[in-house]
């Protein structure tokens, strides 16, 4: 496994862009800062067209991130297919079932919810409040359809308050996820940064599930489950930016 040398210096962004260092975390459980206050903004416009905008899920460690990783590597959690049917751990190669695991989860070090920009929405005003959320494709469509397309409306016109939909199209990787909303102008910026090299600095030595199986894989898996296409947000969001 090839490392850059000793005595490298990673920044604070480094370590943020793999969920090793915490961002400035607000009560939100968002960044501090433009991404609270945007995130406050939209929620107020979503009040007015009677949606109640929460976020589910938004900042997430390294550590969090390997043991919700490592528990599905282990079969202790389900992991499922796109019809929802849960997946036999035995039926499959470790590549295989990485493969599977990747549909829904990231990779732990590459997931976009380490950089404190990214948040998984619904609307409470759809559902009981003792409702248990999926976060499933089909649920996007059924209890939260009119906000998601309330949401594509403000999205389309550049009028989401600078959060759009990375995972908005299946390419064959990572499936489609509507609730998954990322700030562009700081999220462009972490995911510029995140390369397959800083995952290996910084997270080969991590207790992560299945490493001996996809360490040969990892440009590959960055390929297919890690990056989007540059057309996820505006390219004004980008500051200049390429991937």
């Amino acid at each position: 496994m090839s490392k850059t040398p000793l005595g490298t210096l990673f920044s604070d962004w480094d370590r943020c862009v793999v969920g090793l260092g915490a961002p400035n975390l607000s009560t939100l459980r968002l960044l501090d800062g433009d991404v609270s206050e945007a995130f406050r903004e939209l929620t107020r416009r979503a009040r007015q067209s009677g949606f109640d905008l929460r976020c589910a899920s938004g900042y997430r460690s390294l550590d969090r991130q390997t043991a919700i990783w490592n528990g599905k590597f282990q079969g202790v959690r389900s992991v499922e297919d796109d019809q929802g049917v849960a997946l036999e751990r035995h039926a499959y190669s470790a590549l295989e079932w990485i493969h599977k695991i990747l549909r829904f989860s990231a990779l732990p070090g590459t997931s976009r919810h380490h950089w404190g920009t990214d948040c998984d929405v619904y609307d409470a005003a759809a559902v009981a409040d003792d409702y248990k959320l999926q976060l499933t494709v089909i649920e996007s469509r059924v209890q939260f359809g009119e906000l998601h397309r309330w949401l594509d409306e403000q999205i389309e016109s550049d009028n989401s308050c600078g959060f759009f939909r990375p995972y908005a199209q299946d390419r064959g990787g990572i499936s489609v996820e509507p609730w998954h909303l990322s700030y562009a102008p700081l999220a462009s910026e972490f995911e510029w940064r995140l390369r397959p090299a800083l995952w290996r600095d910084l997270c080969s030595d991590q207790s992560i599930e299945g490493l001996a199986a996809f360490d040969a894989e990892l440009e590959d898996i960055f390929e297919r489950f890690v990056r989007v296409p540059q057309e996820w947000c505006p390219e004004h969001y980008r500051s200049g930016r390429s991937n």
